[in-house]
């Protein structure tokens, strides 16, 4: 019975050892991935993007914001353009085919065609005579204005001293160029409510000495139309400084626009004043003569004191709306034509550097 305990015993001893061997090394392997599970890295949790700060209104890209702005501002010129400008043009445009009565709260019209067009120029003489003289006046004044406004400008962009000041005595008649000024400079007082003083004011710009010189040289009886049109512009002279302010102004931009190096290239080829005026300054200033041009003659037509405005403007406050409006798209139609006509025959000459 002994040696049966003692095998028994023998036998479960190394079932003792091989249990105690297992339960440590899956103790050891626990103690070994513990710390590696400890000091393993947490996984990494990606960062919150940062919220976009809220824009408050509509999400418009930049340059279609800019466009906005654009069509904002020039809407208001449209807006003033058709409401002021292009809705009067058509209406009366409308008046000039009909005969106008003016109604309580409305303009009565009644259709009759291009009768006012016919009696502006077969009945009413004052218009038709007015129109040939303010062509007449317009064609012999716009070169005038253009070469004195030239003459002008060069002078005043050489370097002499008090040149800023010369430069503004010229351009303050542009300044002060106002119904009531003009016409106290041409001795009308009528709607200043003072009589006197007007003829003395006026008579500074005006001179006797174009009679006597005419005499002197015996050519003042040769023909009655030159002595008028030679004492007409000698006597008027304050007028032509008043109506060349603008053409002055834009004359002498162009001179200062002229490249440096033409001026170089002439002085270099011993080029005179007077062969640099002619080759260089008035090729480089052409343009701008074309640009006068224009400026001159619509200027000239729209004067309020020539003739056929004034024809204009009193059959209006007469109440004859179409009448007036008939011979106001006449001499629109008339302005247009001489623009036509002048045009293409001084772009010829015209100096475009390329």
């Amino acid at each position: 019975m002994a040696e049966n305990k003692d095998a028994a015993m023998k036998t479960e001893k190394p079932e003792l050892k091989k249990a105690e061997s297992i339960k440590p090394a899956k103790a050891a392997k626990t103690d070994v991935k513990a710390p590696e599970a400890s000091k393993a890295p947490k996984a990494h949790k990606p960062d919150k993007a940062p919220k976009e700060p809220k824009v408050k209104g509509l999400k418009i890209a930049y340059e279609k914001r800019k466009a906005l702005y654009a069509y904002g501002f020039l809407a208001i010129w449209i807006i003033g353009t058709i409401y002021f400008f292009l809705r009067p043009l058509l209406v009366s445009l409308w008046y000039s085919f009909n005969k106008t009565t003016v109604n309580l709260g409305y303009m009565g019209t009644e259709f009759i065609g291009i009768t006012n067009y016919i009696n502006a120029f077969r009945q009413d003489t004052d218009y038709t005579e007015a129109l040939i003289s303010v062509l007449t006046e317009t064609l012999w004044q716009t070169p005038l204005i253009i070469i004195f406004s030239i003459f002008i400008a060069v002078i005043l962009n050489q370097k002499f001293k008090g040149r800023t000041f010369a430069r503004a005595v010229f351009f303050l008649p542009v300044i002060i160029a106002t119904g009531p000024v003009i016409s106290i400079i041409n001795g009308d007082m009528d709607t200043s409510g003072y009589s006197g003083g007007a003829e003395q004011f006026s008579t500074m710009f005006e001179t006797d000495m174009t009679g006597a010189l005419m005499n002197f040289l015996g050519v003042y009886n040769i023909s009655d139309k030159v002595t008028e049109m030679i004492s007409t512009i000698t006597s008027n002279v304050f007028n032509l400084v008043w109506d060349s302010g603008i053409q002055i102004i834009i004359f002498l931009s162009a001179l200062q626009n002229i490249p440096y190096s033409a001026k170089e290239a002439a002085s270099i080829e011993g080029a005179t004043a007077w062969e640099f005026f002619w080759k260089i300054t008035i090729p480089y200033i052409s343009p701008m003569i074309v640009t006068n041009l224009i400026y001159t003659i619509v200027d000239s037509f729209i004067d309020p004191a020539n003739g056929v405005m004034t024809i204009v403007l009193n059959k209006a406050s007469e109440w004859e709306h179409g009448y007036s409006a008939a011979m106001a798209w006449a001499y629109f139609l008339i302005v247009i034509l001489a623009l036509c006509i002048v045009l293409p025959i001084i772009n010829k000459f015209v100096y475009y550097e390329v």
